[in-house]
């Protein structure tokens, strides 16, 4: 198991392609991880704002015992869904501002 969440957003450009979390914060006990738990309301929040506020297509992988989720668009996003990934960034960019790159590292990689 991997001891911190690593965060991938994926750009071509100005354009959003879509984002990975992988692994736990470890900061706590399963249960009871408060980075675990934030980082995972915002991915799925930000995942079932787009399917309902928006006509972007995507794909969408996660593990059954949770501690991945990848969701890929599957065409480029329109300005909704760029504004709806705008705020998953800020939300993790926070995360990991206020509790440092031993449990959170965002990373975004150009494609």
């Amino acid at each position: 198991m991997i001891v911190m969440i690593r965060f991938i957003v994926w750009k071509s450009g100005d354009q959003y392609r879509g984002f990975e979390s992988r692994g736990h914060a470890g900061y706590a006990q399963s249960g009871e991880d408060i980075i675990c738990s934030a980082v995972s309301a915002l991915a799925i929040n930000a995942v079932n704002s787009i399917e309902k506020f928006t006509e972007d297509a995507f794909k969408l992988e996660q593990a059954e015992g949770g501690g991945y989720l990848r969701m890929r668009f599957s065409d480029t996003p329109g300005e909704r869904a760029a504004l709806l990934m705008d705020s998953l960034v800020l939300g993790v960019q926070s995360i990991q501002a206020n509790y440092g790159n031993e449990y959170i590292t965002l990373e975004v990689q150009e494609v």
